[in-house]
């Protein structure tokens, strides 16, 4: 597939062309970050990409570090803040990945780096979304995002995978342009963000002897 050597070509040229036109917004978002929540102003964190290589990837912050009396972390419902939700919602939080697409950890589109952790409770099955680098929105994000489930997401994961070209890339930025505007698919149905992913029980097999 021809694609797969433009893609990261276009990666470069597009990621950069969008940290040029978005730096007053990423200079803004910055500063009031770091006026509402406080230091540090990117949240890091380590994600495994293309290969399950891991690598830091890079978002503005959205949380306040509130702990109980016992100094552990609230949950996430209670140190979202307003402004927090609004970045999620505008997808404003995730801007600083573009450094990510630029340095090659990313792609514009592809599948979500998730948590590190994951890892060895994917089946072979799920591995195969690392097959490719992930995205900064990618197919799953554009079909429910936190609404569906995790099965479900990385059925779309591997999907992308094995069926990705120009015009499904070009689909899934235009779809993501429009979740963004109606703000869709922000939270699970149970939560302020997705729940953690502890693995996919193996169906039972049928005794089928007579």
């Amino acid at each position: 597939m021809i694609y797969k050597y433009i893609k990261r070509i276009l990666d470069i040229i597009s990621s950069l062309l969008a940290i040029i036109i978005l730096s007053p917004l990423l200079a803004v978002t910055a500063v009031l970050v770091k006026t509402k929540l406080g230091s540090p102003v990117l949240f890091k964190q380590e994600r495994p990409g293309k290969d399950e290589k891991i690598f830091t990837l890079m978002k503005f912050r959205t949380m306040t570090d509130e702990r109980d009396e016992n100094g552990e972390l609230l949950p996430d419902e209670v140190r979202l803040t307003k402004f927090g939700k609004f970045l999620r919602s505008t997808s404003i939080d995730e801007l600083p990945e573009l450094f990510n697409i630029l340095k090659g950890d990313m792609s514009v589109i592809g599948p979500r780096p998730l948590l590190v952790e994951y890892i060895p409770r994917y089946n072979e099955h799920q591995h195969r979304r690392h097959e490719v680098r992930p995205g900064l929105s990618g197919w799953a994000q554009v079909n429910g995002r936190n609404t569906i489930s995790w099965e479900d997401k990385f059925d779309m994961d591997v999907h992308y995978v094995d069926n990705y070209s120009f015009a499904m890339d070009v689909k899934i930025l235009f779809m993501t342009v429009l979740n963004v505007i109606k703000k869709e698919g922000i939270s699970s149905e149970t939560s302020a963000t997705m729940e953690v992913f502890m693995g996919t029980p193996e169906k039972e097999e049928v005794n089928q002897e007579g």
